[in-house]
Formats: structure tokens, C-alpha cells, sequence
């Protein structure tokens, strides 16, 4: 199945999350701080992450964006605050999905599953427009011939777009198509999202389009 790397320092919680990782197949790689975490995703290949953020050594913020500068794979945070700031804050360090404590770990279980099968989904088309090509089959992204880096979830963005170019997309329909029906968080996660992606894309952001009250669209 997965290699998951479950990275939280309350032994208690730590061994909750790996008992039903382990019902269904998964492997798990426990972290106790940050410094394990980034150690295990440097010498591991790990499918998705369960990341904690209030953690000993090294927080869950930073273990987030320093993990986006090595991989793309899924990560979903804990938190037990249920705080927006926090959120919004860990979305844009390239986080998947939120878990706020305390929650019900065969939802958890869920998400991990959910977003492991989106990660999984490949094809051997080849998607292009202007100087942004994607290569479904390997999840890369190249703009005008070089290799860029996206989050997860910019990349699900992304390819969803290029999937559909000129259709209007509200921000809800945005939000059910990439998080699911059963994401925590508001709609303003899809306007982070899109802003850091535009970012990336440099000048070929100006492909994502906004419309005043309606979303956004592709334009080819």
C-alpha cells in the first residue's frame, strides 16, 4: 500500500494514527519532532504525511515548507486549535488538508485514502498550454522547458484547469473537485492557492483567469 510518515509527538495520539493506518495496509513511519520527520522524508520515499505543528525542535509549519522543497506528496496537519490563521497559514506552506484536534481517526483514515488515490491517478497524456506542460503520468510540471516544483494541491489545480480550459469554475465547485465535500476549510484556501500558483507560473499565471462573483476559468 503507503508509506506514511506520521509525525506527532504525543505517543498516545502517534500510536492511535498508526493502528488504523495499519488496518488498511498502510506503513508507517513514526516521527517524534520535526528534525525526525525531515530526516525520514530525506532518507525514505514516503506517499503521504501526517503532520502534527506544535512539535518539539522544529514546527509543523516549517517541516511543511521545508518537505515542499523535496517532495509533492500529500501532507494533511493537525492542529488542535481551530484557528483560520493556522490554517490559511499552512496552505499556503503547500499543506493538503487539515485535521483540528480532537477528531475521529477513521475520518483521518479517509482523508489519507482519499488523497493517496488522487496522487495515484495517472495518464499518459501530455497536457499543454502556452509555455506550461504537464506529464500526468509522473505529476510534472515544466514551464517553457524547465522542471518547476508545486504543491499537491497547486498541481491538482493546475491539471484540473488545463483539463477543462474556458469553463467558469466557482470557487465551491473548485473546492469540492480538489478537497472533497468533507473539507474543513473556507473558501479563501482556493484563492491562496491560485495566488501561489500564479506566482510560480510567472508570466503564464495570466492563463488563470478571475471573474468578479463568478470564479475562475482557463484560457487556453
Amino acid at each position: 500500500m503507503a508509506n506514511i510518515l506520521i509525525a506527532e509527538d504525543e505517543k498516545h495520539m502517534q500510536n492511535i494514527i498508526s493502528e488504523y493506518m495499519h488496518m488498511a495496509g498502510h506503513t508507517c513511519f513514526p516521527a517524534d519532532d520535526g528534525v525526525d520527520a525531515l530526516m525520514l522524508l530525506k532518507s525514505t520515499p514516503m506517499d503521504l504525511m501526517i503532520l502534527d505543528i506544535m512539535m518539539p525542535h522544529i514546527d509543523g509549519f516549517s517541516v511543511c515548507k521545508m518537505a515542499r522543497e523535496m517532495s509533492n506528496l500529500p501532507i494533511i496537519m493537525l492542529t488542535a486549535k481551530d484557528n483560520e490563521t493556522d490554517k490559511l497559514r499552512g496552505y499556503e506552506y503547500g499543506a493538503d488538508d487539515y485535521m483540528t484536534k480532537p477528531f475521529s481517526p477513521k475520518i483521518l483514515l479517509a482523508k489519507a485514502n482519499a488523497l493517496l488515490r488522487r496522487a495515484s491517478v495517472s495518464s499518459a497524456d501530455t497536457l499543454s498550454a502556452g509555455k506550461i506542460t504537464i506529464l500526468p503520468a509522473s505529476h510534472k510540471v515544466f514551464l517553457d522547458g524547465a522542471e518547476i516544483t508545486l504543491t499537491h494541491k497547486e498541481y491538482e489545480l493546475l491539471y484540473f484547469f488545463m483539463s477543462n480550459p474556458e469553463q467558469i469554475f466557482s470557487r465551491e465547485q473548485l473546492l469540492n473537485r480538489i478537497w472533497g465535500y468533507d473539507f474543513e476549510g473556507n473558501t479563501r484556501t482556493i484563492d491562496t492557492h491560485i495566488k501561489t500558483l500564479r506566482r510560480k507560473l510567472g508570466s503564464e499565471g495570466t492563463h488563470i483567469v478571475t471573474l468578479i462573483r463568478s470564479g475562475y476559468k482557463f484560457e487556453a
